[in-house]
């Protein structure tokens, strides 16, 4: 079998949506943090709403250059290969939750208990929205995928509102994905970092999120068909739009939401990043343009391991007490970082810290390491 081959445009796109992730996710304090670096509270939109649909779609791309591998492979292998991979990604997911495992009170170590860790989360929503986007792309054929997906959306939508509150089917704890979580897992395994349990990465919004990856995956096979020229370029341009111009329409009757992962959070999000990946196809493959490539470019090729690193090493930070009676993470933002104010101080440090993540990700792709799973 010929050597995969590599999509810098992609590359790019994923070391983009990571490094971006990461700051998001780590300011130096949560409460001094620039409006366009949160999230939007319930309906509407920020750029903070783009980064992780943005993994989803790139991980539908990323498939695209992966999957002409299976045509050697029998269905029971690409189902077994497949459910594994998405099984050992929903299990990382899982464990970074669960980490440190341990917790020490009263002088003595216990077992961090499984009865409140998160079951649902970003890695474990990958994880199902890639098993399921690809087994429908393998199987079926394009106009199966494409009419499915449409179910999922309008199918979706229904839901939320014939089993949400009658009042209000669209509140945090009155949609219908609210009452089929607490129902599956239980208020303990659930997110609480809403000030009420509710998960934001549920069991019943993932079934839109897979949409997310599947025109993912179409990008990138159409790229690899037409060639990375202006006709592709413009291509991917004018399916944005319409995207954008469905959203505009379907806004008026169903709310932009990431945190429901409504049907028009979709189609913004998926137009959105078709038009950042055809100007990205433009700048890199049509203008030859290299200048900041190669920074992206190096955390877009090990995104899950920086990731991983990014998450872990922020709560090992979180758990080392110091004197002062703050933790570790906390004292470095204070001691050498707050003197620039809080909201640059605090944006200081999340850039600081994606900066140490990159760096993991230099050295990894210095010494050819690159985690697949």
């Amino acid at each position: 079998m010929p050597p995969r081959q590599r999509f810098l445009a992609l590359d790019v796109f994923r070391g983009l949506t990571i490094c971006f992730m990461i700051i998001v996710n780590h300011p130096g304090d949560e409460g001094a943090t620039f409006p366009w670096l949160l999230h939007a509270e319930w309906h509407g939109f920020t750029p903070t709403d783009l980064v992780f649909p943005s993994f989803l779609f790139a991980v539908g791309n990323a498939l695209s250059f992966v999957m002409p591998g299976w045509e050697n492979k029998t269905n029971q292998q690409v189902f077994s290969l497949v459910t594994k991979r998405a099984a050992v990604i929903f299990l990382l997911g899982f464990l970074m939750y669960w980490y440190p495992f341990f917790t020490y009170e009263g002088g003595h170590l216990a077992v961090s208990p499984f009865d409140h860790t998160r079951i649902m989360g970003v890695l474990q929503r990958i994880a199902l929205c890639y098993w399921a986007a690809a087994l429908m792309i393998y199987f079926l054929n394009t106009r199966s995928v494409f009419f499915i997906s449409i179910f999922f959306l309008l199918f979706y939508w229904a839901v939320l509102y014939w089993f949400g509150d009658a009042g209000d089917p669209l509140s945090m704890t009155g949609n219908a994905g609210y009452y089929l979580d607490k129902w599956l897992m239980g208020e303990a395994h659930m997110y609480d970092g809403e000030g009420v349990p509710f998960d934001p990465e549920g069991w019943l919004s993932t079934l839109p999120s897979i949409v997310n990856v599947v025109i993912g995956y179409y990008a990138g096979a159409y790229l690899q068909k037409q060639g990375r020229n202006y006709q592709a370029v413009t291509h991917l341009l004018l399916m944005g739009i319409l995207l954008l111009f469905i959203t505009y329409c379907w806004n008026t009757g169903m709310p932009i939401n990431k945190k429901l992962w409504t049907g028009p959070f979709v189609t913004l999000t998926t137009g959105l990043d078709l038009i950042l990946l055809a100007l990205l196809v433009y700048r890199i493959d049509i203008s030859n343009e290299q200048t900041g490539n190669w920074f992206f470019e190096v955390a877009g090729k090990n995104p899950l391991a920086i990731y991983l690193f990014s998450d872990l090493f922020a709560t090992t930070l979180g758990i080392i007490p110091m004197k002062e009676g703050i933790s570790l993470y906390q004292w470095i933002y204070i001691n050498l970082f707050s003197f620039l104010g809080p909201y640059y101080g605090s944006f200081a440090f999340a850039l600081a810290f994606m900066l140490l993540c990159w760096g993991l990700g230099y050295w990894m792709d210095r010494k050819k390491i690159y985690l697949r799973v």
